[in-house]
C-alpha cells in the first residue's frame, strides 16, 4: 500500500517527455486524465493499483515553482525566462 497526498505540482524533469518522471510527487502521473462525468469533471479516481521501486538515479532539483515553461514546435523544451526563439 502507499498513501499519496495531493496537492503537489506537475514538476516533470524532462519536460514534454512522455515517459519523464515527476520530481516533486503530483499523483495525477498514476492516474487517467478523465474526469468522472461531464458535469462534475472530477478526478477519476482515488485508487490505482501501482508498482513501486526504489529510485536509485540523480535527484534533480524540484523547479514546480520556477515559474512556466514554453513548449513550442516538435516539443521543443525552452525555459520561460528565454523567450520565443520564433520571434
Amino acid at each position: 500500500m502507499a498513501r499519496i497526498h495531493e496537492g503537489a505540482w506537475y514538476d516533470p524533469d524532462k519536460g514534454g517527455d512522455l515517459n519523464a518522471l515527476c520530481k516533486y510527487g503530483n499523483p495525477n502521473v498514476l492516474t487517467l486524465d478523465i474526469g468522472t462525468s461531464q458535469l462534475a469533471q472530477a478526478t477519476s479516481a482515488h485508487t490505482t493499483l501501482v508498482e513501486i521501486e526504489k529510485y536509485t538515479g540523480p535527484i534533480d532539483n524540484v523547479t514546480a515553482f520556477n515559474g512556466p515553461v514554453e513548449m513550442v514546435a516538435q516539443c521543443e523544451y525552452v525555459p520561460a525566462s528565454q523567450g520565443n526563439p520564433h520571434d
